[in-house]
């Protein structure tokens, strides 16, 4: 019987089995995941209280399908643990605003849209290359997980602006760090008191605005100079750059503020690079557990019989990585009205979670599923066909818009790093911290070695 069809009182998602070659690529859980967890053994669809809270835990890919894709109008975001930091941004808005900002965005990320980022992309993928080339030619150490979090925020930034992201901006970004870190794992749960909040969110706001204003000074000159094109930035192939695109459309549209193109900023920024780098990030650090997994990848890439094949042994490592660690590991929802999933008679106002971190672990769908195993994602690999058995970019209406540009941009930078470099790790990270996103539970540094001249 398929976990979709289960009733809510069988036995669903069992402890971690690790593979008896390998360490289990899962820590001892505690907090909100092993809550989640235990729950979980119940059924694909288990009611569960979180302190005082009352919540529905949905782990079965075809419940999940339901709650995020089906019925929208009765699971739906009520609030945003990171809206003080996104605001009425695009991930955070919900309603006819959602639909509108949804549509002027959409276009510039389907497979077709992300083509005009390609430059930009390529352009800061060389950039990581050439710093990790110094880095080995002086036998220096890299910090990875800095380097991957400045990959992929210059690249949106460049998609953004159309400009290399400075070191300087870098620095003042951080703050974007320092309030990720501090949101709550549910929404309506309380920052963290340890962390400088509200200066972050102010320095973020300064640096959005600063942006902001230079485009606009950028635009009124080109405008008194040499035409329309120039005026409003655009990319090669006549196409504006994100922030433009944003400037040109607050000049039609009224509700097209200040403020939402600051939400819209502060939103593509985020959203554009934390899960990027956080999936690099867990890749290094799988590999670095599993070298037989990079060895195996560089006897296929060698032999491959052209860049197709090549790409699609980097994607199977980045797709077996994004199963295990899904950057949005919880998804949170809210029923609208009463509803009965799976048997579960659900009321209204009642929280409901769905958990890709625990669905990418079900082993009636992922045999061996604590295991890292790239070949799952292989032609002829074992692996689901439900629709929502994987899901690292969500479902439905409001599944990640950004996704075909993370994967382009992470395919873009492996292509150089992995066939030329093997990092060892410098006291890896062992566990995961299961917060607003899924992050190593400590910096992933190590030393290259080189894999060619």
């Amino acid at each position: 019987m398929s976990p979709s069809s289960r009733s809510a009182t069988t036995a669903a998602v069992p402890g971690p089995a690790p593979a008896p070659e390998a360490a289990p690529e899962s820590a001892p859980e505690g907090g909100v995941v092993g809550l989640l967890r235990e729950a979980a053994q119940a059924g694909p669809v288990t009611p569960l209280r979180i302190g005082d809270r009352s919540f529905v835990l949905a782990t079965g890919p075809e419940q999940m399908l339901q709650i995020l894709a089906r019925r929208p109008e009765v699971y739906v975001k009520h609030g945003h643990r990171a809206r003080p930091l996104l605001g009425d941004g695009l991930i955070s808005a919900s309603g006819e605003a959602w639909q509108r900002q949804r549509r002027l965005l959409q276009g510039q990320f389907t497979v077709t849209g992300t083509r005009r980022w390609a430059h930009h992309i390529a352009g800061a993928a060389e950039r990581i290359a050439d710093r990790w080339a110094a880095a080995h030619a002086g036998g220096a150490q890299v910090d990875i997980g800095r380097d991957m979090r400045f990959f992929a925020l210059d690249t949106i930034w460049r998609a953004l602006t159309g400009t290399a992201l400075d070191e300087a901006t870098e620095r003042e970004l951080e703050a974007v760090d320092t309030v990720v870190a501090s949101l709550p794992t549910l929404a309506g749960g309380a920052p963290d008191p340890a962390l400088a909040v509200d200066e972050a969110l102010q320095a973020i706001d300064t640096t959005a605005h600063r942006v902001i204003a230079l485009a606009r000074e950028r635009r009124a000159g080109a405008a008194r100079g040499t035409g329309h094109e120039a005026a409003h930035g655009a990319a090669p192939g006549g196409q504006p750059h994100l922030l433009d695109l944003l400037l040109d459309t607050a000049e039609t549209r009224t509700e097209y503020t200040d403020r939402l193109i600051r939400d819209e900023l502060v939103t593509l920024l985020v959203a554009g690079h934390e899960t990027t780098a956080q999936t690099l990030c867990w890749l290094f650090v799988l590999l670095d557990r599993h070298p037989e997994a990079h060895d195996r990848f560089l006897a296929a890439h060698a032999s491959a019989a052209g860049p197709a094949e090549r790409d699609a042994q980097l994607n199977a490592l980045v797709q077996e990585a994004l199963r295990l660690y899904p950057a949005v590991w919880l998804v949170p929802r809210h029923a609208a009205r009463d509803d009965v999933l799976d048997g579960v008679a659900i009321t209204a106002g009642t929280g409901v979670l769905v958990c890709p971190y625990l669905t990418h672990r079900i082993p009636e769908l992922w045999p061996d599923p604590e295991h890292f195993a790239p070949e799952r994602f292989l032609p002829g690999g074992r692996r689901p066909q439900h629709p929502a058995a994987f899901q690292p970019f969500g479902v439905g209406a409001r599944a990640c818009l950004g996704q075909h540009f993370a994967l382009q941009e992470t395919l873009a930078l492996l292509r150089l790093l992995l066939p030329a470099y093997r990092p060892v790790l410098a006291d890896p990270p062992r566990g995961a911290v299961f917060g607003a996103n899924l992050r190593p539970d400590g910096p992933v540094r190590g030393t290259l070695t080189a894999l060619r001249p």
